[in-house]
């Protein structure tokens, strides 16, 4: 199994696939890199080199108390990247993988990084504010934190159905899909999805967004039920410098599942450009 141990001695899992240009893949909440494979095989098969690792806290990452913070996790996703001395990586995040991706290009700047992609990804911020009045109010973080210490299992069942969109209309999503999400949420510590929660909504990513200074892909789902497409990837798009934005009509928070051969295909585009 491919470990290595940051330095403040968390045992963080990764998958390491492939030869070629590096692409490194963050995943969302509370899920692990297993969420990414039906990317990863893709784009190994299509000459690249991918790399996904398991946030710290989920899948088969270590579970520890502390560091449930994005600023912990951007800086994870450094270490890993200096570990395997990747350079001019595209770096990819999914929902709360796009929060960590965007902090990490905050705080470690983009010497390793050629791209970078945020698919319904939480930046620029969540949480309802005086400064962000669009938001989601805080009460609907609360009821996720809720849900979690009454019954993490059932809550994660209940989840994955807005999740892959399997409530909207025409919606075709297989009970393998909705399955396989609550198998990896699971496998998630308790505590750490717990204090994620407040990780993905709270934190605010608008500065870290304007250090942007690589080409970037926004893509969303209009049909988003976690992460509104209206207070995120719109928003991301308009501080990124040059950004390109492609929206899926009638797509989900899980499009990278439910759309997978229509994401491949445009990701790998973004890749050649």
């Amino acid at each position: 199994m491919s470990v290595f141990t940051t330095k403040d001695g968390t045992d963080i899992y990764y998958k390491d696939w492939g030869n070629g240009p590096v692409v490194t893949f963050s995943h969302g909440w509370p899920l692990s890199a297993d969420a990414w494979d039906g990317q990863l095989l893709f784009l190994a098969q299509n000459g690249y080199r991918v790399v996904a690792h398991d946030r710290r806290g989920h899948g088969r990452s270590a579970q520890p108390s502390n560091g449930n913070d994005m600023d912990t996790y951007a800086d994870d996703l450094a270490e890993l990247i200096e570990a395997l001395d990747l350079n001019g990586a595209t770096l990819v995040g999914h929902s709360t993988g796009g929060g960590e991706v965007a902090r990490y290009i905050g705080r470690h700047g983009t010497s390793r990084v050629s791209k970078a992609a945020l698919i319904a990804a939480v930046p620029p911020v969540m949480v309802q504010s005086e400064a962000n009045p669009e938001g989601l109010p805080i009460k609907a973080f609360d009821d996720i934190r809720l849900g979690l210490v009454k019954d993490h299992s059932q809550f994660y069942k209940d989840l994955a159905t807005q999740f892959y969109g399997a409530n909207l209309p025409g919606a075709n999503v297989s009970q393998g899909i909705l399955d396989q999400f609550w198998l990896w949420s699971m496998q998630s510590g308790l505590k750490n999805a717990y204090e994620c929660v407040k990780a993905f909504s709270e934190t605010d990513f608008t500065e870290d967004l304007r250090k942007f200074d690589v080409p970037t892909l926004v893509l969303h789902g209009e049909a988003d039920q976690i992460v509104p497409i209206k207070d995120s990837a719109k928003k991301s798009a308009k501080l990124i410098n040059g950004a390109q934005e492609i929206y899926y009509p009638g797509a989900p928070h899980g499009l990278t599942a439910t759309h997978q051969d229509r994401f491949n295909a445009d990701l790998l585009a973004f890749l050649k450009g």
